[in-house]
């Protein structure tokens, strides 16, 4: 039996690990929440795929034009203090959509205006998201020693993932039995308990950084590093191109409602299901890690992803749809496992905010960028040859990746 010092449970040896896991627990579930919600509302609103992919695009637009001042403030600031500030504006995003999205907004303005401010609140959180994501980050390898940081990445993602289940489930769920706002209410009480939970971290101040270097020539750095670590540039850009291409998650409201006739409470599932399938593999993997050929493994996977998006735009049955999304979740699981790996164990230290602000880039171009793409092609050949065409095409990012990118493919840890 391993010992308590490197068993995989061995980062929650530590208070403050535990404290930081609670909050990012909190804070995953409601945006999950807040995103299956909002999504569903604008569809109610307008019966419009584009319209829900816009949401993705709004979102992304400041979070790229942020993430490059956000990954110099992180390296050069108390990264504890990044992360409480971006919690708390995130709370007041969520309060911000509960009150649009209720009833007495829906009583004193017109749907245009509803409509309006809900892509005004989508960009603000693009833009608190910008922040959030690389302080975690760089946040977790202060959180316990360097022997116990892969027990803290593999519960730092599986986190996410399980959050990611519960969070779209519950309020498909909230929805359909109590309505719209006591579920806001409900989230807004989460995210507060999230920030409380982030208070508790001490202070994480910066590393020595050049003296003289500017913000231009820090963030160059941060470019460089990822340019030349050719491993870290092939498995961002794998996991860019094909969720970008892959991903039919702006879609669900659609297909909930016109091709599996599910409403709401269907759309929670539906958007879960990835989420149950990756957090499935993340606590697997917590106890029997990835051994050997993981660059193979990655590779292999995301033409898996593909396979599954495909078949899930070509399904009609509302089990067989949700199956299909949980293998994908699987499938993707592994990706994010090997690429999260690594960044945390190939970036210095002092370097660590840049490179996890590029890297959100990269996460949010697949996701965000990738939900208008959906949208966008949905209104050009339809939505289930959107999809299909979609999975093909991530198929196609597998097969160019694996042939023009071998030491991707061998790569291994």
């Amino acid at each position: 039996m391993a010992s308590p010092r490197h068993s995989n449970l061995s980062a929650f040896r530590h208070p403050e690990f535990r404290m930081y896991i609670l909050a990012r627990a909190l804070f995953i579930m409601v945006l999950n929440m807040q995103a299956t919600l909002v999504s569903w509302k604008v569809y109610e609103i307008t019966k419009d795929p584009f319209s829900i992919g816009l949401i993705g695009l709004v979102e992304f637009l400041p979070a790229v034009l942020a993430a490059f001042y956000s990954g110099y403030l992180i390296d050069r600031s108390d990264k504890r203090k990044v992360l409480v500030l971006s919690v708390a504006a995130n709370l007041l995003l969520t309060t911000a959509f509960a009150f649009i999205t209720g009833d007495a907004a829906s009583r004193l303005m017109s749907k245009g205006t509803v409509l309006a401010a809900i892509y005004g609140i989508a960009f603000c959180t693009g833009l608190a998201r910008a922040f959030s994501g690389p302080a975690s980050f760089a946040l977790v390898s202060r959180l316990v020693p360097k022997e116990e940081l892969p027990s803290a990445i593999s519960w730092h993602t599986t986190s996410w993932q399980v959050s990611a289940v519960g969070g779209p489930a519950l309020a498909g769920l909230m929805y359909a039995k109590a309505g719209i706002t006591p579920t806001f209410g409900f989230m807004v009480a989460s995210m507060a308990l999230a920030l409380f939970f982030s208070l508790f971290l001490k202070p994480k101040p910066p590393t020595p950084v050049p003296e003289g270097e500017t913000m231009l020539q820090s963030i160059r750095e941060g470019f460089r590093f990822v340019w030349r670590t050719r491993e870290v540039l092939g498995a961002l850009c794998l996991d860019l191109f094909a969720v970008f291409f892959g991903g039919a998650t702006a879609l669900l409201p659609y297909f909930s409602d016109e091709i599996l006739r599910r409403g709401p409470e269907g759309l929670g599932i539906l958007r879960s299901a990835p989420s149950v399938g990756a957090a499935v593999l993340m606590v697997w993997v917590a106890f029997r890690p990835l051994r050997g050929n993981q660059g193979r493994q990655m590779l292999l996977s995301v033409a898996g992803f593909g396979v599954c998006t495909i078949l899930f735009g070509l399904s009609t049955y509302f089990w067989l749809s949700v199956g299909l999304l949980f293998l994908s979740g699987i499938l993707d699981g592994i990706s994010v496992i090997v690429r999260s790996t690594i960044l945390q164990l190939q970036t210095p230290e002092e370097m660590r905010g840049r490179v996890a602000s590029l890297n959100s880039i990269f996460i949010m171009s697949s996701n965000e960028l990738g939900a208008f793409e959906s949208g966008f092609t949905a209104r050009w050949m339809g939505v289930v040859p959107a999809v299909v065409f979609g999975g093909c095409m991530t198929l196609v990012v597998a097969a160019v990746t694996w042939v023009k990118a071998p030491t991707l493919r061998r790569m291994q840890y």
